[in-house]
């Protein structure tokens, strides 16, 4: 039976956990998280289907279990694996996608070199994700794509089935043309995108960046431009639009632009909160703190558009500026490898820890130390016990999609305490009233952001965490599966239409 829905994202939607000595799929543990959210879908149509690809040491063997039904709280479905091979995902994922992809998106050319990349495998993997989606879906079904490293399967997909209307979700920024034109390969990549019925953008600044992108390279023209809602348009801010595009046109084919943010799960943060055992850890923390210690918490990937080292530096002036706050104060800055085998990360680790390793020599004691870097994952639950206990979460990557952390950090604030200092350049800060903006490429920016936050009293903390609260619940994810559910609706009453060059 062919499936209403198709899912096409690189991860598969289970974990895979080994039971007395056999691969069992299991339920994802935690219902937080793109995963869960995305299988939340499944239970709006009558079929629905997920495509993600799986290590296979020999694609070609035919035991390999290309297609597995699956029958979980999230109700039947059917998985699509793609056997790829190790070298295959190292070309495809790694380098193509992370060490070639990843930097123009966030807008670091200094760090792009497109000589490693084999665009041909490429071409290849995002192939076989189009043809297996082409395989579920059935002719007047919804394809919804994930992701830069699919950005050719729009364009495959409408030729291999021309009347299915395909959805294409952004989850990362989106550079205007001066940055994304590096790429030789901009104009295959923006024309399969422009194949798609509707391409969605958490924030109105990729949008209207994928439109200038479009118009540099194609025809594509905007057909249809609202003002920027204001709760989504503060003034001032880096990554503000007064205008946001809805809809663009290529040759005879009508695209829908979708802004809307991924949130974050609200109602299961609260049930965390009000967990009993996670009271109890909050009260741990603080105690082990003190009351007279002020802990600021740092939650990022170790990626060198997180700020991570500009953080440190940072903290590393305050403690010069500020000597009042020797013995004060403590940085619990969690800095969690993404991919240690990629140079550019481990060169962002080193640095971490030399930094860390300076600070604390420098200005610790045997009482105290200023920073507790932490390079392993942090349970949730033990993570919202830290937002809960923290009197300021400082957030400052030099460019970001949106950053959830911020939103989680917030959600877990249901005292009204606690100060968030973020980034002009995360997506999320042009949703969040309440924050303490600050510019990570500013030493006076995060200089004062900082202090700021460590002596704000604690009326302004309740009335900014009010706000923010507010902010986090309008748009939580709730909000972007109903705005994407309105989308499907929407996409199901186009009129179908065969691809164009």
């Amino acid at each position: 039976m062919s499936s209403d829905l198709v899912i096409v994202y690189h991860r598969q939607p289970y974990e895979e956990v080994e039971v007395d000595g056999k691969i069992e799929l299991k339920e994802n543990s935690s219902p937080n998280g793109i995963v869960p959210t995305l299988k939340s879908f499944f239970g709006r149509v009558e079929k629905a289907s997920w495509v993600a690809w799986k290590y296979a040491d020999d694609p070609s063997n035919p035991d390999f279990e290309r297609v597995v039904e699956i029958d979980d709280s999230y109700g039947k479905y059917s998985v699509s694996r793609l056997p790829l091979t190790e070298e295959q995902v190292q070309s495809f994922y790694h380098v193509s996608s992370k060490e070639a992809f990843w930097p123009i998106l966030h807008g670091f050319k200094e760090r792009y070199n497109y000589d490693p990349v084999d665009w041909p495998t490429f071409r290849q993997v995002n192939w076989a994700f189009a043809e297996a989606a082409a395989a579920e879906v059935s002719d007047d079904g919804v394809v919804w794509i994930h992701d830069y490293n699919l950005w050719l399967v729009p364009g495959y997909l409408r030729q291999l089935k021309p009347s299915v209307k395909i959805a294409f979700f952004h989850h990362t920024p989106f550079p205007n043309p001066d940055i994304f034109n590096v790429l030789p390969w901009r104009e295959e990549i923006v024309k399969s995108l422009l194949q798609a019925d509707a391409v969605g953008f958490h924030i109105p600044r990729y949008s209207n960046n994928f439109k200038a992108v479009a118009r540099s390279i194609t025809s594509a023209r905007s057909t249809d431009e609202t003002p920027t809602p204001e709760a989504m348009s503060p003034r001032g801010m880096a990554l503000s639009e007064r205008h946001t595009v809805r809809a663009m046109r290529h040759h005879d084919h009508d695209i829908l632009i979708d802004t809307s943010p991924v949130g974050v799960d609200t109602d299961y943060i609260a049930s965390v909160v009000a967990d009993p055992e996670v009271q109890a850890k909050v009260a741990d923390i603080r105690s082990e703190i003190g009351e007279d210690m002020q802990l600021i918490v740092s939650v990022a990937r170790t990626d060198y558009t997180k700020g991570n080292v500009e953080q440190l530096e940072a903290y590393e002036r305050l403690l010069v500026s500020r000597p009042d706050l020797i013995g004060k104060v403590r940085l619990m800055h969690v800095s969690v490898g993404a991919n240690r085998n990629m140079t550019a990360y481990e060169e962002v680790q080193q640095r971490i820890e030399e930094l860390s390793g300076r600070i604390n020599g420098t200005f610790g004691s045997f009482e105290w130390q200023p920073v507790s870097l932490i390079s392993t994952a942090i349970p949730f639950r033990d993570l919202i016990a830290y937002y809960r206990a923290a009197d300021v979460a400082w957030i400052t990557p030099l460019a970001d999609g949106l950053n959830l952390v911020a939103n989680e950090f917030c959600m877990a604030r249901d005292d009204l305490g606690g100060a968030l200092v973020l980034s002009e350049f995360a997506g999320t800060a042009v949703l969040l009233k309440g924050a303490i903006p600050v510019n990570p490429f500013s030493f006076a920016s995060m200089d004062r952001g900082i202090q700021q936050a460590l002596d704000m009293d604690d009326e302004e903390k309740r009335s900014r965490m009010k706000g923010l609260r507010e902010s986090v619940q309008k748009f939580d994810i709730n909000a972007w599966v109903t705005s994407q559910t309105e989308l499907f609706d929407r996409l199901r009453k186009l009129p179908s239409k065969e691809a164009k060059s």
